[in-house]
């Protein structure tokens, strides 16, 4: 039984290895007299998908052909059989040789790096070949007996087998003394010249220097492992072989672009070249990383990155040597070597040249690049010092002109040639010559303001003999500017004691000239609007004067310009808003002007002007009324229409007018009047004004002690309810009883208020005096509990921390009923910061204060912001209730008020003058009125009495 499963298994054993597939292969013929023979396009690559292959064998000289297995030692290896026969009568020693790495044919994408390629070698016949010791290449020796054949397995550790040889053994030895010797050779000059460039590094310091003995250094490792050198030196496995060849080629690509980029000293005006360098290097110091994991990837894209700096880097040379950088011009050929050596590796690795010395060729002619490299970077190296100390005093001065920047100017007196450099007439425009002639030629380009100065001046030196000519004057370019220079000259005086040269400089100054005229300009002009400022407008008005002296006709007149409430519409548009509207008013004002008018700009929002053009007073009443309206007129901005106002004095010098500030102090005076009695109007200076009109800083300095004196009353105007005609309320409004100048309104000293910072004490004044007196009004007149008083209150107040707590106090001092002391607002103090104001208001109603939106209509508030202001009360403002021209009011008036109820809102009408106006109002929906129809500002007595009249209206 068992005999006969033994012989199945026997014939299902010939059976598989009938019907297996098989690689027969033809056997190469071993000559004698072939040191070596290229077996690598006659080996067979059988396909197999186990651990062993199956071959057959090249028939022997019976011509018998045999079958054979070959199991491998590692799994997953590939196959490469080939015969060989030896048809003589002597036994043959050879060497099959597989290197291991080899630079024809690697590849550019995923190069081959090398590894040990064969596992191990089996013949058809006779002893298994013997390895042989080589760190560059898998050797084995084989014995050929003679008339034999025999067919060789060899296991392959990959897929790529990039040469098979047999060599003759002395040949193959004489061929690695041979390139052993070179790459000694090789090896040992670029050593020598990597030393070299550091020594040079060290001697001299500059960048280019380092980043040359780097590419020295690079190119010596390089080399090295290509070479098997560094095997040689350290334990080396061939895996690390991979990773070190592909780093040195990382490292290779980077030092090139390092030296290209620190040669040329790009990161000096090329900011764009530094930053490209910079993420380059980046790319390349990662690859390092990818090396140690995947050194095929690292090495590719290292082949790239030569490539990309071999050319891209000439295309560079190349554009910086056409704008004559010299460093550029010396490197142009070593880098066009460099180009075609990049191109010949890329051809080899490519596998397009397949010579085997083309690879240790590539290598010394990367060395000789390197060496050229070092050759132009020594030249500039020495190049500073060979010309060193051989330079005279004359030539010093001579090149240290050049330096300066400066231009030569020789006139030669005797034969009245003058002579300059040609940059002058460069600058100028003008033709090679064209300045060059007698002395009398210049005049031609001299402006002619300068020319008898510059006249006068030469002929004063050579009068003298001695001394040293500085002259500024002006030379004309064809276009008709004119350029400033500076002339420094001294006369060389000859043995007669005559003056036979005039040698100096000519500097280009009209920069700096430029800058002297600005600044003297802007030293008597205002920086914003470009008119004359205070300073020349006072001296332009004394000049006036005195030609008014002795012309009795000339009555020149001033006009001073001020702009209403214009602090306001700073703060509803902002500053820079603020200057364009003040540019734009400027403009327009110069429009209006006669050449010897002046008009000039004296502080923020003041002008004035200089009426010459104008000497009959009826016509200069109607030249400032054309003025006023001019300013009326209305400024467009961001679809917005701004409407400004001016108030405007005029004060008319006569013969007997000697001091320019008092008649623009009586020009202040007339605008003052205009502004405190309401603004818009044009006033003309009177001696009576004298006497009721303070100065500013007066009038600020009384302000401040005017609280303490109680100069300070609040009236208040009743607000009535236009349902039965009973007072609801009052307005507190503030007046100022100056000793002097009697009852001045909030529109002549509020402004000031801001300005000087005591508007927040004016406001606590006014809120306690109110809150008081409302207070009062609750306590005796119990019928009117519910009245309630307004106070305004300014944005400083709004944007302080401390209204909260003022309210606080005065709410708990005065004990008046919830929401009857109300604050008045305008749109614009709360939009100046509606997020802020929102919460101060929200805290505001909480502590029990009523809130009151006052002037609605005239401001810019956004509807979404109304809604979340905590307002009770909407004042609309007395330019939406008045009566048009046409006898009509307003068609928006009943909006204001349907919007005001819808968002829970009260209505207070502004500006009822008559008793129709207050039934209309009625009818309308409005629930309160004020206006001088139901009375003007009063004080607390008559108020008091008011309300006690209305008291005994409900009794009745």
């Amino acid at each position: 039984m068992t005999q006969a499963a033994a012989a199945l298994a026997l014939a299902f054993a010939t059976l598989w290895l009938a019907l297996s597939p098989a690689c027969a292969v033809d056997a190469v013929n071993v000559r004698t007299d072939a040191p070596a023979i290229d077996l690598t396009l006659a080996a067979e690559r059988p396909k197999t998908d186990g651990d062993r292959v199956q071959v057959s064998t090249a028939p022997g000289p019976d011509g018998i052909v045999r079958r054979i297995e070959v199991r491998g030692r590692e799994a997953g290896n590939s196959w490469a059989v080939f015969a060989l026969a030896n048809t003589g009568d002597e036994q043959l020693d050879r060497l099959i040789v597989v290197p291991h790495y080899r630079m024809v044919g690697s590849g550019l994408f995923w190069p081959d790096l090398g590894l040990s390629r064969v596992v191990t070698v089996t013949p058809s016949a006779g002893e298994r070949p013997e390895r042989q010791d080589s760190a560059t290449a898998d050797v084995f020796r084989i014995t050929l007996d003679p008339g034999s054949v025999v067919t060789y397995v060899l296991e392959l550790r990959s897929d790529n087998l990039p040469q098979l040889y047999l060599w003759e053994p002395d040949a193959y030895k004489d061929k690695i003394n041979s390139f052993t010797l070179y790459y000694g050779i090789v090896i040992g000059i670029s050593g020598l010249l990597a030393l070299f460039l550091t020594i040079l590094f060290v001697v001299k310091g500059s960048v280019m220097f380092p980043a040359a003995a780097a590419l020295g250094w690079a190119v010596l490792v390089y080399i090295g492992i290509d070479f098997g050198f560094w095997g040689k030196v350290f334990d080396m496995s061939a895996g690390a072989e991979r990773i070190w060849r592909a780093i040195g080629e990382c490292v290779l690509a980077a030092t090139l672009l390092v030296f290209l980029f620190a040669y040329l000293n790009l990161s000096r005006w090329h900011v764009r070249y530094a930053h490209i360098t910079i993420a380059w290097l980046g790319g390349l110091a990662a690859l390092i990383a990818v090396a140690l994991y995947d050194p095929a990837v690292a090495s590719g894209i290292a082949r790239f990155s030569l490539l990309g700096v071999a050319f891209l880097g000439f295309a560079v040379v190349v554009l910086l040597s056409t704008q004559g950088f010299d460093r550029a011009v010396l490197l142009i050929p070593t880098w066009f070597l460099l180009c075609i050596w990049t191109v010949a590796a890329g051809l080899t690795i490519a596998g397009l040249v397949t010579n085997d010395i083309v690879g240790p060729a590539l290598l010394g002619g990367l060395v000789l690049i390197v060496m050229l490299i070092g050759f132009t970077v020594m030249q500039h190296a020495f190049a500073g010092s060979i010309t060193h100390g051989i330079v005279s005093d004359v030539e010093r001065r001579a090149l240290a002109l050049t330096g300066a920047g400066d231009m030569i100017w020789d006139w030669d007196v005797s034969s009245d040639k003058v002579y300059t450099s040609p940059e002058t007439e460069a600058m100028l425009g003008l033709k090679r010559g064209a300045l060059e002639g007698s002395a009398a030629k210049w005049l031609d380009v001299l402006h002619p303001l300068d020319r008898d100065r510059f006249r006068a001046t030469l002929d004063s030196v050579i009068e003298q003999r001695r001394g040293r000519l500085i002259e500024d004057f002006r030379l004309r370019t064809p276009d008709g500017h004119y350029l400033w220079f500076t002339l420094k000259a001294r006369p060389v005086v000859g043995s007669d004691g005559e003056v036979v040269r005039l040698v100096g400089t000519l500097t280009d100054v009209t920069e700096f000239k430029t800058a002297e005229e600005r600044l003297l300009h802007d030293a008597v002009h205002d920086n914003l609007t470009g008119l004359p400022n205070r300073q020349l407008f006072i001296d332009r008005f004394e000049a006036v004067l005195g030609f008014a002296k002795n012309d009795p006709a000339m009555r020149p007149t001033v006009i001073m310009i001020d702009l209403d409430r214009f602090k306001q519409v700073n703060d509803s548009v902002g500053m820079a808003v603020g200057d364009s509207i003040l540019l734009t008013l400027a403009r327009r004002l110069t429009r209006l002007l006669k050449p010897q008018d002046t008009l000039a700009r004296l502080s923020g929002d003041q002008f004035a002007l200089i009426l010459l053009s104008e000497r009959d007073p009826g016509r200069i009443i109607a030249f400032a009324e054309n003025i006023r309206r001019t300013i009326r007129a209305p400024i467009t901005f961001n679809d917005r229409e701004i409407f400004l106002t001016a108030s405007i004095g005029l004060c008319l010098a006569d013969a007997q007018s000697n001091r320019t500030e008092e008649i623009l102090k009586d020009a202040e005076l007339a605008m003052y009047h205009s502004k405190r009695i309401g603004g818009d109007r044009i006033e003309v200076f009177k001696a009576a004004m004298r006497a009721r009109k303070s100065d500013r800083l007066t009038l600020e300095s009384e302000l401040r002690r005017a609280i303490e004196r109680e100069e300070i009353k609040l009236l208040y105007q009743p607000i009535v309810r236009l349902e039965d005609r009973t007072v609801a309320g009052f307005e507190a409004l503030a007046r100022w009883d100056h000793p002097k100048l009697g009852r001045m309104s909030p529109a002549e000293f509020i402004t000031i208020a801001e300005e000087i910072g005591l508007i927040v004490d004016l406001g606590m004044f006014a809120l306690e005096r109110t809150a008081r007196q409302l207070s009062i009004w609750q306590r005796t007149l119990r019928a009117q509990e519910g009245v309630f008083a307004s106070v305004n209150v300014s944005s400083k107040q709004l944007l302080r921390q401390d209204l909260i707590g003022d309210l606080r106090t005065v709410l708990a001092r005065s004990s008046v009923m919830r929401g009857t002391l109300k604050l008045e607002l305008t749109e614009s103090v709360v939009m100046e910061n509606p997020e802020h104001a929102a919460q101060i208001l929200a805290r505001l109603r909480e502590l029990g204060a009523g809130l009151a939106l006052d002037d609605f209509g005239t401001g810019h508030s956004s509807l979404s912001y109304l809604q979340r202001f905590p307002f009770d009360t909407i004042k609309i403002d007395q330019s939406f209730v008045r009566m048009s021209a046409k006898g009509t009011r307003p068609v928006i008036l009943r909006s204001i008020i349907a919007l005001a109820h819808d968002l829970g809102m009260e209505t207070v009408a502004e500006g009822a003058e008559t008793d129709s106006d207050a039934v209309e109002l009625y009818h309308m929906g409005c629930e309160y009125a004020q206006g001088f129809v139901f009375g003007q500002p009063m004080t607390a007595e008559a108020a008091t009495k008011m309300l006690s009249g209305d008291r005994m209206e409900l009794a009745r």
